[in-house]
């Protein structure tokens, strides 16, 4: 579709350069007549006057063939010798050459005056180039009545409004553009507040800061003026000016091939009819009449087209618009609708026609369709439209289409003969020579792989003697391999309720069923990781239950009172690697530990349980806490899981004296509520567990008192995702600081400000109170 779109594009792209050397060509043409009728000279004397009079006056040969055209109604009866040089040609006082820019701008202009048609068309090629050119912002063309008065026969820039307003002039004093008409001489119109004291300003004076008004052509009196408006203030340039004069007596050549008729006044209501067209199902158009010096249609220009419009070259929608009717469909002049628009236009009874036939271009592919054509008059405009007659052979077509893409087919049996009629789509899902024909329908259970002959078979024969009808599913064996089909039936029955005959479908479903097949293998799969994933998570809890039980009352130790909570990260399974421990030493001090192992499910519990009960062994047999740390680190990094870290916080606590000492690693520090104040602890050294082979530990004293609260926990109780864990630190020290009415604030209220399961990690709490009446 690319490749044929960009072979369309060259091709209408070459269309549009013939065409436009087409129209050079008889400007050209025209010019060279007119040459010769005034000097009775040979069509190649003609020629070379033209090439010398271009010459000398520094133009383009096609300018000179305008400037030509636009000198004719100017043109006396004794005409000059060849060898003379027409007033206008040359550069003289009254008309300077251009400079090189100057005739390089006007040149384009000349190239772009071959498309004009229509005065409205010459209004709107002016202001796109003067737009640039002179910083114009609107262009007007007035032409003389015979009464004295001028009519407004172009425009472009301005509204519809003000060009209703200012259609008609009457021979007022005043007025710029007759001035400019009766003296020949431009009115350059600079100042709007000396302007407006001298004449009556189309649109008021705040409107438009400067204008220009020119006569179109070379001859006396001329019959249409240009007016060149713009926004800004100021005067005009001299190179502006010499442009502006120059482009006025280009248009007169134009002017004088069309003439100066004014358009029908359909422009005002195109764009809402072009919105009501956006929305038709059927091909339409709005046209407007072009007619020739003498009044009769030549052609109609396309106003507005529907979105499903197309011409004789592929052309489509919005891009026939401001193109001509028989540009688009050339053939039309010699058929019945041509002369229906004319009668439609002249008359009030709309006309339709008989279907015809007519090639058509779709997606750069050639095809003959039927139409009806149906022209309405509207306003001083056409409106016409086509509705197209498919043949049978395009629906079936589109029949064959469907069921193509669609997999399926259609068939039918007569059950009294046992005669068949398939379409082509049932003999290619079942691998069958059309020429071979069809088979009876009790036969069809055949094509199927045995085992699924006798559901088929059951199917068809409940059909046939019952006329129930049937959906089942039936396998094929194809070349390329197993094909998975649908059978659909129904039977039709006679007068006594007999099937006489059936009717269905026969779907290629194989596509559906692979599907099926495989979110079917996928959800088994699924289940079974499921449930291996439900029972190693059943197994690590119960181990986890066995290894770290948790206590249902505060536990005392050592004259403290503790109380622990243990929350999993999925509620209902503890299979976190968080863990605890809180025991009597032989001693009688008391031994704390806080622990997060990474990760979750058996390696963790394994990982936890083996930390745990090492810990507690080494310092029960009199290790120190330092030296502790150092030999679970060296345990952690010769276990089975060589990359898995820990953290961990150990504290003993001796009753005499209320002595503290704990050392870390790499564990969140102690919170210590004293005399309702909380503050943590300062961490002394230490590394987290697992990370290197050498760790430096170091340990930290602290001194409890009477009523102190301290807090042990791991880093689910503080951490929350996408945030900073400085910010759960002090969240956790200001609720613990919190104002109670019965006293401290409980181990519950700290608890109840962590986020959801989903939300967080393991938690794991050690709340250790010293009594008011702890003694010394």
């Amino acid at each position: 579709m690319a490749a044929l779109t960009r072979v369309v594009a060259r091709q209408r792209a070459e269309m549009d350069r013939l065409q436009e050397l087409a129209a050079t060509a008889a400007v050209r043409e025209r010019a060279k007549g007119a040459v010769m009728a005034r000097l009775g000279c040979s069509p190649d004397a003609a020629q070379e006057e033209l090439q010398r009079r271009a010459k000398a006056a520094r133009r383009t040969l096609l300018e000179e063939c305008w400037l030509t055209l636009g000198s004719l109604t100017a043109r006396t009866a004794a005409e000059p010798h060849p060898s003379a040089t027409p007033p206008h040609e040359g550069p003289d006082e009254a008309h300077p050459a251009p400079d090189e820019a100057d005739s390089s701008a006007l040149a384009r202009f000349a190239r772009a005056l071959v498309r004009v048609g229509t005065p409205q068309d010459l209004a709107r090629c002016v202001l796109d180039r003067l737009a640039a050119d002179a910083d114009a912002d609107a262009v007007m063309l007035y032409a003389r009545l015979p009464t004295g008065g001028l009519e407004l026969v172009g425009h472009a820039g301005i509204d519809e409004t003000l060009a209703l307003q200012w259609g008609r002039v009457p021979p007022l004093a005043g007025i710029a553009a007759l001035e400019t008409l009766s003296t020949h001489e431009a009115r350059w119109l600079e100042d709007p507040a000396a302007d407006q004291e001298r004449y009556l300003l189309i649109g008021g004076a705040s409107r438009w800061g400067s204008r220009a008004w020119l006569a179109v052509g070379t001859g006396e009196p001329a019959e249409v003026a240009l007016g060149v408006l713009r926004r800004r203030t100021g005067p005009f340039p001299a190179a502006v000016r010499a442009h502006l004069q120059a482009v006025a007596r280009l248009c007169a050549g134009p002017l004088h091939t069309f003439g100066v008729r004014r358009e029908p006044a359909v422009g005002a209501a195109a764009d809402a009819v072009q919105t009501v067209f956006d929305r038709l199902p059927v091909a339409a158009v709005l046209l407007t009449p072009v007619r020739g010096p003498s009044g009769a249609v030549e052609d109609f220009r396309i106003e507005a087209v529907a979105a499903g419009t197309s011409d004789a070259v592929g052309r489509a929608g919005r891009e026939l618009r401001g193109l001509r009717f028989l540009e688009c469909w050339p053939t039309a002049v010699d058929e019945p609708l041509w002369q229906g628009c004319l009668k439609a236009l002249e008359g009030e009874e709309p006309y339709e026609s008989e279907p015809f036939a007519r090639q058509q271009s779709v997606a750069g592919v050639s095809e003959l369709a039927t139409y009806a054509a149906r022209v309405a008059r509207l306003g001083d405009g056409l409106v016409v439209s086509w509705v197209r007659h498919d043949p049978s052979d395009r629906q079936e077509q589109r029949l064959a289409d469907v069921q193509r893409l669609g997999r399926l087919g259609w068939a039918t049996w007569n059950l009294t003969t046992g005669e068949g009629n398939w379409s082509a789509q049932v003999y290619a899902l079942l691998e069958r020579d059309p020429a071979h024909g069809p088979v009876p329908l009790t036969r069809l259970p055949g094509f199927a792989l045995p085992e699924d002959v006798p559901a088929l078979a059951r199917a068809v024969g409940e059909l046939v003697h019952e006329g129930r009808p049937c959906d089942v599913p039936f396998r094929v064996a194809a070349r390329d391999g197993v094909r998975h089909l649908r059978a659909v039936a129904e039977a039709v029955t006679d007068a006594e309720g007999t099937p006489v005959e059936a009717h269905g479908f026969l779907q290629d479903v194989s596509a559906q069923r692979s599907a099926e097949l495989a979110l079917l293998a996928s959800e088994r799969a699924m289940l079974t990781q499921q449930g291996a994933l439900t029972a190693e998570r059943t197994v690590a809890a119960r181990l986890q239950d066995a290894l770290l039980p948790l206590p249902k009352e505060p536990v005392r130790l050592a004259g403290l009172r503790v109380d622990i909570a243990y929350l999993p990260a999925q509620s209902g399974l503890n299979v976190g690697g968080d863990w605890f421990s809180a025991i009597q030493l032989p001693d009688g001090d008391a031994l704390f530990v806080v622990g997060d192992v990474t990760g979750h499910g058996l390696d963790a519990v394994a990982s936890m349980a083996l930390l745990r009960f090492t810990a507690k062994g080494m310092v029960i047999t009199g290790s120190s806490l330092t030296g502790a740390l150092s030999r679970l680190n060296a345990l952690l990094l010769h276990s089975r899981d060589p990359h898995g870290t820990a953290t961990m916080v150990l504290a003993r606590y001796s009753p005499a004296g209320r002595r503290l000492v704990w050392a870390q690693a790499g564990h969140p520090p102690p919170l210590l509520l004293r005399s309702g104040e909380a503050r943590y602890l300062e961490r002394p050294h230490g590394m987290l567990l697992g990370a290197r082979d050498t760790p430096r530990y170091a340990e930290a004293e602290c001194l409890l008192a009477p009523g102190d609260r301290l807090v042990l926990y791991t880093d689910g109780l503080v951490e929350r995702p996408g945030e900073s864990i400085d910010l759960g630190l002090e969240r956790l020290a200001r609720a613990a600081a919190a104002p109670h009415p019965d006293g401290p604030v409980p181990l519950e209220r700290l608890l109840g400000a962590l986020p959801g399961p989903e939300g967080r990690d393991d938690v794991c709490v050690l709340d250790i109170q010293v009594p008011l009446d702890a003694a010394d």
